[in-house]
């Protein structure tokens, strides 16, 4: 069996089955990792190594869409990168390109709220070891990894303005996604429905009351995550003092 022209069929998917959790067990070790060897990978010059992370995160991309087009299932509705996660995918590629701060400040919290529900519930039909089921974890997984490596080990932080920012941002691109949901018949953000498989959403109550679940969610979660990565004040110091050296 093919894991590239697979049918789901032939590589079928379990939520928390074996392979779920290994994949989920993987994102802990990872992160876990990355803050364990913070002071490490401090003293190395990581350019080149985020520079081949890029690459390999679009090389995955282009071949994930390739996959769509040689099952003729590249289409309008679904393909365009108008997820919260294909969102979250185009500014990891960014931030690993140019280290600019306005593309962490917004990664950071969409993300981590968006690829961390993606992962606990995902929205996927083909299972190990089928290039799809790769495509997706190794995405989402650097998608939450890449902004903590950047928290952790380039000292960058999130300001009370990040959230302002997040916020304005995504209520920016609604009105567009729901545009392009109601001309391609699309459910891009899940504006239009709620996923048939199930997810965290079937918590927030019918639609479209969900939708403004999500908002007031989606504004709770960035001020929480904004208290736990601010800058401390034991942070500023630690900063002074090399500065100082």
């Amino acid at each position: 069996m093919n894991v590239f022209t697979g049918s789901h069929e032939d590589f079928p998917f379990a939520m928390y089955g074996d392979t779920h959790i290994a994949a989920l067990g993987v994102l802990l070790l990872l992160v876990w990792a990355l803050y364990a060897c913070r002071a490490v990978l401090q003293k190395m010059n990581m350019k080149r190594y985020e520079r081949m992370l890029a690459i390999s995160l679009i090389a995955f991309e282009l071949l994930y869409h390739v996959w769509l087009l040689i099952h003729d299932n590249w289409e309008l509705r679904h393909a365009l990168p108008l997820e919260l996660c294909n969102i979250s995918f185009i500014m990891t590629f960014l931030l690993l390109l140019t280290g600019k701060r306005v593309f962490y400040e917004i990664l950071l919290f969409i993300g981590l709220m968006g690829a961390s529900q993606a992962v606990l519930t995902p929205v996927l039909d083909i299972g190990f070891p089928h290039f799809r089921f790769f495509h997706f974890f190794y995405t989402h997984i650097w998608i939450m990894a890449v902004p903590l490596y950047y928290t952790w080990t380039k000292g960058y932080r999130p300001t009370i303005f990040s959230v302002v920012k997040t916020i304005l941002f995504l209520n920016l691109i609604l009105p567009v996604v729901l545009f392009v949901n109601s001309q391609t018949g699309g459910n891009y953000m899940f504006l239009d429905h709620k996923p048939s498989s199930g997810s965290l959403l079937d918590l927030l109550g019918p639609y479209p009351w969900y939708i403004l679940s999500l908002e007031g969610i989606a504004a709770g979660m960035s001020v929480l995550l904004w208290l736990i990565f601010k800058e401390k004040s034991s942070d500023s110091r630690f900063i002074e003092s090399k500065a100082q050296m």
